[in-house]
C-alpha cells in the first residue's frame, strides 16, 4: 500500500499552492516632467464644471474681504446696509395707535384774539349774570376749554379767572402730567358760578363763586380714561406728588388756593379763585 502511494506521488506533479497571489502594482504614468499643476486633457479625473474663483494667497483673501465690507460702510465706519433680509410686509405687526393728544395752543398764540383775548380759551360771551344780594358777573363768559383741555361741564366766570385758569393749565398741568396716561385731556369741574355764601354756610361771607371769580376742580382726566383724583390720590404716591405740585403752582396766579389739607369742605377738590387782596398776596392752604 505504501509503495503504491509513493508511486502515485512520483508520477503526478504537485498542484499550485492555494494561497492568493498579490496583484501587480498600479502602473504610474508620468504626464508632466515639469511639475506643472495644470490638469491635462488625458487626466484620469475630469475637470469640474463648477466655476471656482481662486484667491492668490492670504493677502488676496484679506483684500477681497475688506472690499466687501467697505461697500456697507460710510466714511465714519457706520454700517449702511444690513445683510439681514427685510421682514415681509405681511409679517409686520402694526403698532397700536396711541390716544390722540389734546390740541395744545403754544404761549405765543395764547394772547392773539379769541375769547377773553386768547385763542387758547374756547367758549362764548354770555349776557351779564345777576343774582340777589350782590351775586352776579357783569362781564360774563361761559368757558368750555382752556389750552386744549376740555371742561367736563361749561363754567361761567369772568375773563380774569378764565385767563388765570388758562395760564395754570398751560404752564403747570400739561407739563406737570406729561405723557402719563397719554396726557391730560380734561378738567373735571365740581363747581363754577354759584350764588351762595362761603362753603354754603349760613351767615358766612359771600363766596367768590358768587362773583364769577372761582372754579372747583375735582380731577384731571387723562387720555387713557384714568384720572388724577383729588379725593383718591392726594398724598398717595406719584399721583399725590403730581397733585401737590399742581396745587403749589396755582398759588400766586390764583389769589386763593384751597385743597384737602385746608379744611373738611375741600377734601375732594381744589378751590381756585382770583380774589383781589389788598396786599397783593395769595392765600393758599
Amino acid at each position: 500500500m505504501r509503495a503504491a502511494l509513493a508511486f502515485l506521488l512520483m508520477t503526478f506533479p504537485a498542484h499550485a499552492e492555494p494561497r492568493p497571489v498579490p496583484r501587480p502594482g498600479a502602473e504610474i504614468v508620468v504626464l508632466s516632467e515639469g511639475g506643472s499643476t495644470e490638469v491635462p486633457d488625458e487626466a484620469a479625473v475630469a475637470r469640474s464644471v463648477r466655476p471656482v474663483q481662486q484667491l492668490e494667497g492670504p493677502d488676496g483673501i484679506a483684500a477681497e474681504m475688506a472690499a466687501a465690507a467697505a461697500e456697507k460702510l460710510d466714511d465714519a465706519g457706520t454700517v449702511q446696509v444690513s445683510d439681514r433680509p427685510e421682514t415681509r410686509p405681511e409679517d409686520r405687526v402694526p403698532a397700536e395707535p396711541e390716544p390722540a393728544p389734546a390740541t395744545r395752543v403754544p404761549p405765543s398764540e395764547a394772547g392773539s384774539g379769541g375769547l377773553c383775548g386768547r385763542r387758547s380759551i374756547v367758549g362764548e360771551t354770555i349776557a351779564p349774570v345777576t343774582g340777589p344780594g350782590g351775586c352776579g358777573i357783569p362781564d360774563a363768559v361761559r368757558i368750555r376749554q382752556v389750552s386744549g383741555l376740555r371742561l367736563t361741564r361749561p363754567a361761567r366766570m369772568d375773563c380774569t379767572t378764565a385767563q388765570t385758569l388758562d395760564d395754570w393749565v398751560r404752564d403747570a398741568v400739561i407739563p406737570g402730567i406729561g405723557r402719563r396716561g397719554g396726557g391730560p385731556i380734561a378738567l373735571r369741574v365740581a363747581a363754577g358760578y354759584a350764588c351762595r355764601p362761603r362753603n354754603n354756610q349760613p351767615g358766612a361771607k359771600m363766596s367768590e363763586h358768587a362773583l364769577g371769580h372761582a372754579i372747583d376742580i375735582a380731577a384731571i382726566r387723562l387720555a387713557d380714561g384714568s384720572e388724577l383724583s383729588v379725593l383718591r390720590d392726594w398724598d398717595q404716591g406719584a399721583e399725590g406728588r403730581i397733585l401737590c405740585a399742581l396745587w403749589r403752582a396755582a398759588c400766586g396766579p390764583f389769589g386763593t388756593v384751597l385743597g384737602p389739607e385746608s379744611d373738611s369742605f375741600h377734601q375732594d377738590h381744589f378751590h381756585l379763585d382770583t380774589a383781589r387782596y389788598r396786599n397783593g398776596g395769595a392765600y393758599c392752604r
